[in-house]
């Protein structure tokens, strides 16, 4: 019964919804492979498409892996699976990150909620400027549950909170367009639909702030004409710091389960993201996103959120490129 349930068709559908998930430069450093013997989705790492000067520790791909196993998990319940979702399965295998199982029918509670499904196709990351409209508190209290639930934290901080983080967001910016090997390696990976599914193309890069209070990446270190003009931006942004209580490599993974948890909430209420990397990039900016008074924590993402434009949507591989 199982082997037919599993055809080609909804192997590919499993690993489109995977891929859709974000990642860094949109590199989709990930590979997928079914195991019939146990019916059983594995998830690697695409070591050819991390960022060496950029992501040298590969946090930043065990994050986009998390997020891929999250969509996974998602389509395989919709499916009509129990999803069994392992972290580091083959400690002998290093490149194996994930692996979700299809067992038997789901049980209730087992999965995260169905309509987030139908999310995975719509969201997006915005880089345009948001209309600054607080985001209602329910929804912040959804978001921070969520991330918990994933074994995370979500921190929402203040406006002089969010005030520092967005300068040490800047300092980072600052290093990176100043850093030679890091600036070319932001570079290589703009790149037009027509060469590649993979990378920003120059479309979706979006402005800089005219107004200079948000930090936004400058992937061509220098603003030229091809590149979307300087527009103002959200006065007071609205960031949510998602950390972890350690730094290990199955943290960062359940980073990447918590951050697109918290995207697809997001985008089911018309909320917009982006994420913030630049700090992220630095491990003493990471260090000192830390908000002490919270008690001990590691940063592994910084997200804007907030209403506005969609922006356009980055390319991504097809499925059948995506497996092997």
């Amino acid at each position: 019964m199982f082997a037919t349930a599993l055809n080609a068709a909804t192997l590919e559908e499993l690993v489109s919804a995977a891929v859709a998930a974000p990642s860094m430069h949109n590199t989709q450093p990930w590979r997928f492979r079914l195991r019939p013997e146990t019916h059983t989705i594995e998830i690697r790492a695409a070591i050819e498409r991390g960022l060496r000067a950029e992501d040298p520790d590969g946090r930043g791909l065990h994050i986009s892996v998390g997020a891929a196993a999250f969509n996974l998990r998602l389509a395989v319940a919709h499916n009509g699976w129990e999803p069994v979702l392992r972290l580091l399965p083959a400690p002998h295998e290093p490149q194996l990150l994930a692996s979700v199982r299809l067992a038997g029918r789901p049980q209730s509670g087992s999965a995260a909620e169905p309509d987030l499904y139908e999310q995975i196709w719509r969201r997006h990351s915005s880089r345009h400027p948001f209309s600054g409209r607080p985001l209602p508190p329910l929804l912040l209290a959804e978001l921070v549950d969520a991330a918990q639930t994933e074994g995370a934290r979500l921190r929402l901080p203040d406006a002089n909170e969010a005030h520092r983080l967005l300068a040490l967001t800047r300092e980072g910016e600052i290093r990176t367009t100043t850093d030679q090997a890091r600036r070319e390696e932001s570079r290589r990976w703009i790149r037009t639909p027509a060469d590649t599914s993979y990378g920003i193309p120059p479309a979706a890069l979006g402005p800089q702030d005219a107004l200079g209070h948000l930090p936004m990446r400058d992937f061509s270190a220098l603003r030229a004409p091809a590149y979307p003009p300087s527009l103002p931006f959200e006065r007071h942004p609205q960031l949510a710091v998602l950390s972890t209580a350690h730094d290990r490599r199955a943290d960062w993974l359940r980073a990447g389960i918590a951050l697109q948890h918290v995207l697809l909430l997001a985008t089911r209420a018309q909320v917009r993201a982006s994420m913030l990397y630049q700090p992220m990039e630095w491990p003493d900016l990471r260090w000192l996103l830390r908000d002490p008074r919270s008690g001990p924590e590691h940063v592994q993402m910084l997200i804007r959120l907030g209403y506005g434009p969609e922006g356009p949507a980055t390319p991504r591989a097809s499925a059948t490129d995506s497996l092997g």
